[in-house]
């Protein structure tokens, strides 16, 4: 893995899932002298993870069904 001359570097989708590390999430790099590590920000507004979650899938359904025909489909009706 390469960093840019910007300074960037992609995290593996598979380390930023594990994390917890959704779109948007704010994080913190702690440095101990030898090792660095990216870490979720310290909570800095009101938005709770679910609600960072369902912000992020908002708008995202591609199939137009009303809140009856989705809860018939989970009662098996």
């Amino acid at each position: 893995m390469r960093i840019t001359s910007k300074g960037q570097v992609t995290i593996p989708v598979e380390i930023r899932e594990q994390a917890g590390l959704l779109p948007h999430t704010e994080v913190d790099f702690e440095f101990d002298g030898k090792v660095v590590r990216i870490v979720p920000a310290a909570v800095r507004n009101k938005d709770s993870r679910g609600a960072r979650v369902v912000a992020h899938l908002r708008g995202r359904g591609d199939i137009a069904m009303s809140t009856d025909a989705i809860m018939a489909l989970t009662r098996a009706e």
